[in-house]
Parts: structure tokens; C-alpha cells; sequence
């Protein structure tokens, strides 16, 4: 699995804290961390929590990215920028209870974390909980176990639902403000990172014209 990792400008000074707890946990299991920034509070290219959505929405759109580890200060803002793309099931996740059940339970790609609520003494500690947890089992076997036949019918309606919601991503990605987008996709390794993983052509082609 190739898990991408968004920091907002807001708390990108957690970059390396959140990164190096991702790879201790992930790296183990034969998981790639791609970390896509925002790096540092006073990087050139800066990301709203809205653009952790657009990023988010392009990486797992494309194929570039199976999985994305985000948030924000509250970590909400980033969970609803998330899930307004197609593509994209995204929940809000604080300790390693909410990481094991939105896993095994809603089958997820995204999750996004509140890095400024409680993250002081042994907040690296649980950032480790909780990827431990997220990674721990295949996603969507069920929780209770018992549970796992109706949770993943409910899982494949919802699927049914949002596919029938939204417009192709290129077409929702045309339609927003376009210096918001490209905003999205000019952190300093993206094009490095990004070209070379994609797997969606349309979507490539769209962030090359994008960026031309």
C-alpha cells in the first residue's frame, strides 16, 4: 500500500513527528509513506485544510496514492474537505478506537487527525497508537465480527450512493477556483512523487495543462 501524507499549514511544523511515527509502524508491514507536505510552517507552498481535499481527491483518484493520512487543527475541516470529492471516504480519527472501528467498520482510504487537540506529552505516542491500529488488519472485516456481512452491504450501498452524487473528478476539479487547485499540487516534491506513481492518465494530463 502506498499511504500519501497531507499536512495543512496550520500544524506542518508536525510534519516530521507524524512522518517518522507513519514509517515506524507502516514500513514494517511492507507499506511506502509518500509524504507530499506541507513540510515546514514556512514552506513557499502552502495548503489549506480545503487543499488537503484537492490533493487528496487527485492522489486517490489517480491511483498515485491507496491510502491518505491528513488533518488539521481540529481535524475536522480536512475530514469535510476530503469527503466532498468522489473517491474519497475519510473519517475523523483521535485515538486508536476511532482508527480500528472507521477501518474495520466504514472500509476507508483517508483519515484525518486533530494534531492540535491534546497533542502535547506523548502526542507522537499516540499518533503511533493509532496507526498501529489503523494498519493492524485488513480494512473491513467487520467490528463486532459478527457485524462484518451487514457492515459491508452498508458499505457497497454507500459506494452506490456517492457514485451517483458526484461528477467525474476532472470535471469538479475544473469547475473550482483554479489557482485554489493549483495551489493543491505545488508542494516542492509533488511532480517528483506524483508523475511517477499515477496511474490515471486524464487526471495527469489535467495537472500538466494545469500547471503548464
Amino acid at each position: 500500500m502506498k499511504i500519501a501524507l497531507i499536512m495543512e499549514n496550520s500544524q506542518a511544523a508536525k510534519n516530521a513527528i507524524v512522518e517518522a511515527a507513519l514509517k515506524k509502524v507502516v514500513e514494517p508491514l511492507g507499506h511506502e509513506v509518500v509524504n507530499y507536505g506541507m513540510y515546514a510552517a514556512d514552506d513557499k507552498a502552502q495548503l489549506t485544510y480545503v487543499q488537503n481535499g484537492i490533493l487528496a481527491a487527485i492522489l486517490l483518484g489517480s491511483g498515485a496514492a491507496d491510502f491518505v493520512v491528513t488533518g488539521c487543527g481540529t481535524g475536522e475541516g480536512a475530514m469535510l474537505a476530503l469527503n466532498s470529492f468522489p473517491g474519497v471516504i475519510c473519517g475523523h480519527v483521535a485515538n486508536a478506537l476511532d482508527a480500528y472501528t472507521f477501518a474495520q467498520i466504514n472500509d476507508g482510504n483517508a483519515i484525518s487527525i486533530p494534531y492540535a487537540l491534546g497533542f502535547g506529552w506523548g502526542g507522537e505516542l499516540n499518533l503511533q497508537y493509532i496507526f498501529e491500529k489503523l494498519f493492524s488488519e485488513p480494512f473491513g472485516g467487520g467490528y463486532p465480527k459478527e457485524r462484518v456481512v451487514p457492515e459491508q452491504a452498508n458499505k457497497k450501498i454507500l459506494d452506490k450512493v456517492r457514485a451517483a452524487a458526484f461528477k467525474p473528478l476532472t470535471e469538479i476539479l475544473a469547475a473550482i477556483d483554479q489557482d485554489l487547485v493549483k495551489g493543491a499540487v505545488a508542494g516542492e516534491h509533488f511532480d517528483e512523487y506524483f508523475y511517477a506513481d499515477c496511474k490515471n492518465q486524464e487526471i495527469a494530463d489535467f495537472v500538466k495543462s494545469l500547471k503548464a
